[in-house]
């Protein structure tokens, strides 16, 4: 898979993508990354990007030219393949859609900056629009990093367990189960002793079952859209009267 990131700071890239496993699937020949210098598809002798909004206003906006001019040179005209704008503005992005990029062969993100880009930009170039949440950075660098990421993760061969990324929190409709490793007892907290048993089957269903009680204690809208079986929902309901007789003890 192929990523292209357009960017006024490419600098902030290098260390991440040179870390754990983004370099591992780098070096493994799964991914590709290529950082692109808007500045560097400027005409003026400062390399200016931005500018004073028309109608006034604080803040300074990405001009269109050397953006559509890096773009194209890049990917050609229209684009051959989705150009994300990272901004406050987007769909939220999910596991899903992680899924759903991790998909494709090729994926550019456009990295915003300042207090916005020129508004040509996002109706005739960008192809779509993602956010990581109801909050506002100084740029699009780390979203673009985030979703780079999350979406490598997805790929065959880049994780150790083949199975990794499907019991994620989230990948699989609920928030991941708790974990332990050595020493089995610290401090007098003990590990959970079916953990210890070697039965496959009890511990993939406490697994499971650890998993439904904490989406259902942190996040029980994600419980809405999981299919819960007969047993799922007698387990969950159990549960929830053994809270209620405990608070009301």
């Amino acid at each position: 898979m192929r990523f292209d990131i357009f960017s006024l700071f490419p600098e902030v890239f290098g260390a991440y993508i040179e870390t754990s496993i983004l370099r591992r699937a780098i070096r493994s020949a799964a991914l590709e990354v290529y950082l692109h210098d808007i500045r560097a598809w400027t005409t003026d002798r400062h390399h200016v990007c931005d500018d004073t909004p028309y109608g006034g206003g604080g803040g300074m906006v990405m001009k269109p030219e050397p953006v559509f001019t890096a773009v194209e040179d890049v990917l050609g005209a229209p684009p051959q393949c989705p150009l994300i704008l990272m901004t406050p503005q987007g769909r939220l992005f999910t596991q899903k859609v992680a899924q759903e990029l991790a998909l494709l062969p090729r994926v550019a993100i456009l990295c915003g900056r300042y207090e916005g880009i020129d508004e040509r930009i996002r109706e005739h170039l960008v192809t779509d629009e993602i956010s990581i949440g109801d909050f506002v950075l100084t740029g699009g660098e780390l979203p673009a990093l985030s979703i780079m990421d999350a979406v490598i993760r997805n790929l065959p061969g880049v994780l150790g367990d083949p199975l990794g990324a499907l019991q994620d929190s989230h990948a699989s409709g609920l928030l991941e189960y708790p974990h332990y490793t050595k020493p089995a007892e610290y401090r007098g907290w003990t590990v959970p002793e079916i953990l210890l048993s070697g039965d496959h089957a009890r511990i993939e269903r406490w697994r499971h079952e650890q998993a439904l009680l904490r989406t259902a204690e942190r996040r029980r809208d994600m419980l809405e859209d999981y299919p819960l079986n007969q047993q799922d929902q007698q387990f969950l309901a159990l549960h929830q009267k053994t809270d209620e007789k405990s608070a009301g003890d």
